[in-house]
């Protein structure tokens, strides 16, 4: 799986918006939802965001794996 699905799919399983996520990353529903599509890349900055508040490896959001395991603690 691509992570642009991978991160439409988490975020639709938690049941949020697109413009709810695009605040978290301080960007535009926009550029979020050109994120999802896959027209532009999603920066590292925001991924590691991502993964920390879904709680998932970066590993999943990125679509290298199936597994989702946690986020790793400090």
């Amino acid at each position: 799986m691509k992570y642009n699905e991978r991160i439409r799919d988490i975020r639709e399983d938690h049941f949020l918006t697109q413009q709810k996520v695009a605040d978290l990353l301080h960007v535009g529903q926009r550029t979020y939802a050109d994120y999802e599509s896959g027209k532009t890349r999603i920066p590292v900055d925001s991924l590691l965001i991502l993964a920390r508040f879904y709680n998932v490896s970066m590993d999943y959001i990125t679509g290298a794996s199936n597994v989702a395991a946690e986020y790793p603690k400090k």
